[in-house]
């Protein structure tokens, strides 16, 4: 290929907007000529690469904007820790059809079992699957709600948390709420009832939840709706924090 055309091609793709197809074109003609690659091979390998590049871009940005707290995956998870976990469960919620279905899914267990991971996680494989996400602790969603609230732009602050397609609510019974920030959640949970998947970890039952957001009844009418479609995975298992804790000072102790 000519210089005169490489150029007129860089030029083209820049106009265009296909900027690594600009940036890489010498090695992927490289790569052509090398495979023996036909006008249609070729043409496929350039939208390939390109579709490629975005998509990476994409799921990047995407990350960096739904405040997960860090990115692990299920690869990094230690499934041999939780021995009475059901890996099939959590590796078929990676397939992501609870997503498609606009259902929901609760992790269960008491501190340190690797809730949160296993919902970041998730959240993960489906940001990478191109559907949106975002996350939150309980508390922060309804002290942002009730600030929003305050100010008259409540409406607006609620859409934050109704347009992912995966919305991930952790840390739900940590912290006891009272009936109006309990209300919050419930209209929260009730405009996304069928519209779009939340992902929630607790530390309570669900016999518990009266206790958690001050009121029965409306503990109850969250749950009717929380649960209609919803996978519940528990997890009873040991703390990873307390066995790194321990790991540490068994370390100390022999070394001194």
């Amino acid at each position: 290929m000519s210089d005169l055309v490489a150029n007129r091609i860089r030029g083209h793709a820049a106009k265009l907007g296909l900027p690594h197809l600009a940036a890489s074109l010498d090695q992927l003609v490289a790569r052509a000529n090398t495979d023996k690659m036909g006008y249609l091979d070729f043409l496929d390998l350039l939208l390939e690469e390109e579709t490629g590049v975005r998509d990476g871009r994409r799921f990047r940005t995407a990350l960096r904007l739904s405040r997960l707290p860090h990115h692990k995956t299920l690869e990094d998870f230690d499934f041999a820790f939780q021995p009475e976990l059901d890996v099939r469960k959590v590796r078929d919620l990676a397939a992501l059809s609870f997503v498609e279905a606009k259902a929901n899914v609760a992790l269960l267990g008491p501190p340190g079992v690797g809730k949160t991971h296993l919902a970041v996680a998730l959240a993960v494989a489906a940001c990478k699957a191109g559907y949106s996400i975002y996350f939150t602790s309980l508390d922060d969603m309804v002290s942002q709600l009730k600030e929003a609230e305050t100010i008259g732009r409540l409406p607006q602050k609620m859409k934050s948390y109704l347009k992912p397609s995966v919305l991930v609510v952790d840390e739900v019974g940590y912290l006891p709420l009272d009936r109006d920030e309990a209300n919050l959640v419930f209209q929260m949970i009730a405009k996304r009832y069928e519209a779009g998947s939340i992902l929630l970890t607790s530390n309570k039952s669900f016999s518990e939840w009266g206790q958690v957001f001050g009121d029965e009844v409306l503990a109850t009418a969250i749950l009717d709706r929380l649960l209609h479609h919803c996978e519940v995975v528990p997890i009873n298992g040991p703390s990873y924090r307390l066995k790194n804790r321990f790991t540490a000072l068994e370390g100390g102790a022999n070394v001194a």
